[in-house]
């Protein structure tokens, strides 16, 4: 079941294991001003997306983009991978639900572990701001990165911490 809340309280709940520690401090270091992770991330381009092994399996996709009108969004899970989202600047509206809700529509794993399934519209929505963490396992299909009002730019990594 997906977690979200502050980065403590989101950290706190996933302690025990060493790669979630690892995606955590990483994470920690993009909130501290002129650090390397934090220069990195404000350099990141509008629409680009750079991939950082951070070890272990671990690694952190460093974004910037425009968030898009909902039915523009895709909802995605995972197999492989729990993705750790991050928001650093801006806002945006997640949508979260289990996956046994949904059907696939387009099935890209193992190759990028990547699912995608039809439109659904029965699901929690979170109202994601800067601090804001959101943790999803393969059981929670999300669907993330849509405009609350307009579109409006949002800088945000995506930690990928393989499933053991």
């Amino acid at each position: 079941m997906a977690l979200f809340g502050s980065l403590s309280t989101v950290r706190a709940q996933l302690a025990a294991s060493p790669s979630f520690q690892r995606a955590f401090a990483y994470v920690e270091e993009c909130f501290v001003p002129g650090s390397p992770a934090f220069k990195r991330l404000q350099a990141v381009g509008l629409g680009q997306t750079e991939r950082i092994e951070l070890g272990g399996g671990v690694f952190a996709l460093e974004q910037a983009y425009l968030t898009k009108p909902r039915a523009d969004g895709r909802w995605e899970s995972h197999r492989a991978y729990v993705d750790v989202q991050v928001i650093f600047s801006g806002e945006e509206f997640m949508e979260v639900t289990d996956v046994g809700r949904l059907t696939v529509a387009e099935d890209f794993t193992p190759a990028k572990d990547l699912l995608f399934y039809h439109s659904f519209a029965d699901s929690s929505v979170l109202r994601m701001q800067a601090g804001g963490v959101a943790v999803f396992f393969p059981v929670d299909a999300h669907l993330p990165s849509l405009a609350i009002h307009a579109a409006t730019p949002v800088r945000k990594t995506v930690v990928k911490v393989p499933v053991v």
